[in-house]
């Protein structure tokens, strides 16, 4: 069951990312990422950079430490699609709620 669960995962991320035609391509998502409030002093995003070597854009966020509840990112994820593949991974392995965003520029790339 655990092998049907990390198959039906690995379909997600990459449902996820543009349809590629290399591994070496450079390709971009946008994303909203829902962080709970005990992750808020964790480097989520840090972590995306300097371990995944993702390039991210944050075009918005709310984070408010004295509130109960969560925040959100909105960003966009600029690589590989193995390298985004792997940071979509890290992010899950967090548990945090994962929402693909529509391409509000009509550049032809949506999430």
């Amino acid at each position: 069951m655990a092998g049907l669960n990390n198959q039906t995962n690995s379909q997600t991320r990459l449902s996820l990312v543009s349809s590629v035609y290399t591994k070496s391509q450079v390709t971009q998502i946008r994303l909203r990422i829902h962080i709970p409030k005990y992750y808020l002093q964790v480097p989520v995003i840090s972590q995306l950079i300097s371990v995944y070597g993702l390039v991210v854009n944050i075009t918005k966020a709310l984070l408010q430490p004295n509130v109960d509840g969560e925040g959100y990112f909105d960003i966009e994820l600029r690589g590989t699609a193995p390298q985004i593949c792997s940071g979509l991974a890290y992010l899950e392995s967090l548990n945090l709620r994962i929402v693909g965003k529509p391409n509000a520029d009509g550049d032809g790339w949506f999430c």
